[in-house]
């Protein structure tokens, strides 16, 4: 489906530009500006779909919560991890949101049952980690500590994913409207935080090389805005269940883009560990086995409301 081949696209080549953008910018910044390109884009397409932002107070400080653990925290943690790690490398850690995501939902939120196949899918899923962390090589300084800030990112996406379903995803607002609310809660905690924690201002634009310009706009007006209006696409032509499979498709482009792109290179069991992790999910979601005729979904005004996702947005 040419949806779906777009959206992995976007999303996948976002930690390329992540790699790019930090390179030159402290990952605050990075996390800064593609938050308030984000918020620009978004609030655009609200007007352009003559939608409405949120009226509630209550919905509002829910966003505040999500915009700062599911958006905020977790860009800047995936912008220091870069400076580790390869971009490949964090696209893969992005596969890992829906192995916490579950658990909370069952455990914490209670918006999920734990079943057999649940405990037994992310038991798989962690197995994978472990394999992707390579643990038997005893690994550690920066690349580990990288690989656990990508890790942490993801995790941060599976409490927002969970918290989300449990106090927001039922209120009367549209998915495209509670992006946008996150975006602009995410963009107000960035701009109090990026100058404490840059310790001062940013470069003048005209310091920024033109390929940091362009990977900022790419991560902020594609992979943020275009991206999620191809996902309620999705969502209206397959359901909400199948256009969550795109988490299967964003770590492959993440490799393949850096691998081609940034002439990253892979260990072996990177892709050994990422195809464990993919099954863990697979189990936990409880694919059959057969292929089965996609079952249409009708459009809801409260399509999931997540910077991912898709379990995960980078």
């Amino acid at each position: 489906m040419p949806g779906f081949i777009a959206l992995g696209a976007t999303w996948g080549s976002s930690f390329l530009f992540i790699k790019v953008g930090v390179a030159e910018l402290h990952p605050v910044y990075v996390t800064l500006g593609r938050v308030a390109l984000g918020a620009i884009t978004m609030l655009a397409l609200v007007a352009l779909l003559r939608d409405r932002l949120p009226r509630s107070p209550r919905v509002w400080a829910h966003l505040a919560v999500v915009g700062t653990i599911g958006v905020a925290l977790p860009f800047t943690l995936f912008g220091y991890g870069e400076q580790r790690i390869p971009s490949l490398l964090a696209g893969i850690w992005n596969a890992t949101t829906p192995l916490v995501a579950l658990p909370l939902a069952a455990l914490v939120f209670r918006t999920e049952k734990l079943t057999v196949r649940n405990v037994t899918g992310i038991a798989v899923g962690f197995a994978g980690v472990l394999v992707v962390l390579g643990v038997w090589n005893g690994a550690g300084g920066a690349m580990l500590s990288g690989q656990l800030m990508c890790f942490a990112a993801s995790a941060c996406y599976g409490v927002a994913i969970a918290y989300l379903k449990r106090f927001v995803t039922t209120r009367q607002s549209s998915g495209l409207a509670l992006v946008a609310g996150q975006m602009l809660v995410a963009t107000a905690v960035m701009a109090v935080i990026a100058p404490l924690a840059a310790g001062g201002a940013p470069p003048a634009m005209g310091q920024l090389s033109g390929q940091l310009i362009a990977s900022m706009l790419a991560l902020g007006i594609l992979g943020t805005g275009f991206a999620h209006l191809i996902h309620y696409r999705n969502i209206r032509l397959v359901g909400a269940s199948a256009a969550s499979l795109v988490t299967y498709l964003v770590p492959l482009f993440a490799m393949l883009i850096g691998v081609i792109v940034l002439s990253e290179s892979l260990t072996w069991y990177q892709p050994v560990g990422t195809l464990v992790v993919f099954s863990g999910i697979a189990i936990t979601q409880g694919l059959p086995l057969r292929r089965r005729r996609p079952r249409l979904e009708p459009a809801t005004t409260t399509a999931p409301a997540a910077p991912a996702p898709a379990p995960g947005v980078p």
